[in-house]
């Protein structure tokens, strides 16, 4: 076994759930890792039953009762002590992450840096979970709110960020007062597990509660019964549209919360008055990494008409140049996709978008295995299979002729996750960026749609599901508002002056 996994604490049979201190097989049946590179097995764990699932919420819950009581710096500690423990094992993580989900080391690497910001920003933020003070209408009362844990709380991750969203939930909910339950996606479980280990680590040495965070590797079954499980104060869930349809509606019966990051359809344009060598590695970098298999990658290229020739020559030439292989080795720019059925919806979808109209620039071809080509597609106007993510490194591109043609096409789809315009006229950012502008939750200037960063609040609109993660506010949503008046006179005026005397 490579050296990185024994650090990990990763054996050739892993657990299938875990309740904080205690890792346990699941009853369900064994789960295959494996290496999208060669589909060679990695190692084998167990999935969870229901059964098992409902055993991990009685460990949350109990947990919470005391992890609730924890002063807030004082979980902002245990939080830190957590971002050093993933910082001494980053190398290690980072490999298998990019073992597992097939991403170069260098962007494993830094999925896992990912992480260890988020550690520091939730230990700041455990010092800053401010209320507000009002001025209430009666005299000698005083009005302020206050925010409360919520309970225990539901992470679904997906496979194409094994880690860094998860920690995005967690470290949060963590600083907030909450527990978490943990299912990660059936295609990255080993990556799931070592993080696990490392948590678990940390909470024994401080001689906290089993439950704190707990693992389960399930099916489909377990993410239908925690999306249906009143114990469950909040479902944060990343992963396709149909996936967080069918979330929302099952938490909605039981008016429970959730938090939801969906697909992304994300959109570049190019004025004519762009730094074309500014936008060129924002451009290969966000069609092509991760193999296309991000939320926020860029599918769609809107090139105002003077420039489309320039820009699609000069793209051309650096797809050419694009190394496809192992993710391992740092000198390939594109690892494999996830497994053969994304491989089957990236051929499907060139010929669709041929047989639409679409002129195949370059790539676009299977190269064994996993692997695919990198493709760009020169479209004539923006043809239907473009209104669909295709979790694939596919780059569709579109001449336009006004900057209102351009903002129309970018938000004529059914996602709005990421934008991006690089334009050196101010006039033109100003009114991408404008109420009329882009109607997506991230909207850049002069810099690629993929990459955010870890203070500001991270989510989309439309299909892509409402949700915030991350910095910001966004601590909000793992917590629940209760405002307080409180009367230090020796009256009782009624509000509004009303009159209510016995």
């Amino acid at each position: 076994m490579k050296d990185f996994l024994q650090e990990l604490h990763l054996r050739e049979s892993n657990y299938g759930f875990s309740t904080g201190q205690e890792n346990r097989n699941g009853k369900g049946n064994p789960l295959n890792s494996y290496n999208p590179t060669d589909q060679q097995l990695i190692a084998t764990t167990t999935f969870c039953t229901v059964d098992d699932y409902h055993e991990a919420v009685a460990a949350a819950k109990e947990a919470f009762k005391v992890w609730r009581k924890v002063p807030a710096p004082k979980r902002g500690e245990i939080v830190r002590q957590m971002g050093d423990a993933i910082r001494r094992h980053k190398n290690a993580l980072g490999k298998l992450v990019s073992l597992e989900m097939g991403k170069s080391l260098q962007e494993g690497l830094g999925e896992v840096q990912e992480m260890i910001d988020i550690c520091d920003l939730a230990v700041g933020l455990s010092r800053q979970l401010y209320g507000l003070t009002m001025h209430s209408e009666r005299p000698d009362h005083r009005m302020y709110e206050q925010w409360h844990p919520l309970g225990v709380v539901g992470i679904i991750s997906a496979f194409n960020f094994p880690v860094a969203v998860w920690s995005w939930n967690s470290m949060l909910a963590w600083v907030c007062g909450n527990t978490c339950i943990w299912k990660p996606s059936e295609k990255t479980p080993l990556s799931a597990i070592a993080c696990q280990n490392i948590i678990a680590e940390v909470l024994k040495n401080n001689d906290l509660p089993e439950g704190i965070s707990c693992l389960t590797i399930g099916d489909r079954a377990v993410g239908e019964a925690m999306a249906a499980d009143e114990n469950i104060a909040l479902i944060s869930a990343t992963g396709s549209t149909r996936m967080g349809r069918a979330v929302a509606l099952k938490v909605s019966e039981r008016l429970g919360k959730y938090l939801l990051e969906l697909g992304g359809n994300n959109a570049i344009i190019v004025t004519e008055n762009a730094d074309i060598q500014l936008s060129i590695p924002a451009i290969v970098f966000g069609a092509v990494g991760t193999a296309g298999q991000r939320c926020t990658t860029t599918r769609r290229l809107l090139v105002h008409q003077s420039r489309i020739e320039e820009l699609t020559t000069r793209l051309v030439k650096a797809y050419e140049q694009l190394k496809t292989g192992d993710p391992l080795d740092p000198a390939n720019h594109v690892g494999p996709l996830i497994d053969q059925d994304a491989v089957k919806s990236f051929e499907q979808a060139i010929k669709t978008a041929q047989e639409q109209g679409g002129k195949l620039l370059t790539g676009g071809k299977t190269l064994g295995g996993n692997f695919v080509q990198p493709a760009i597609i020169q479209v004539p106007e923006q043809i239907p299979v473009m209104k669909h993510e295709t979790f694939a490194p596919i780059l569709y591109v579109l001449a336009y002729q006004t900057l209102d043609e351009a903002i129309a096409l970018q938000n004529e789809v059914p996602q709005g996750l990421s934008s991006a315009i690089f334009t050196q006229n101010l006039k033109e950012s100003e009114a991408f960026l404008a109420a009329w502008g882009s109607d997506c939750g991230i909207a850049n200037v002069n810099i690629g749609t993929s990459g955010a960063e870890i203070g500001g609040a991270f989510g989309g609109e439309k299909e892509t599901g409402g949700g915030r993660e991350s910095g910001s506010d966004a601590w909000k949503a793992y917590m629940r508002r209760q405002t307080n008046t409180i009367n230090y006179g020796n009256t009782l005026p009624l509000a509004q002056g009303i009159k209510f005397d016995f």
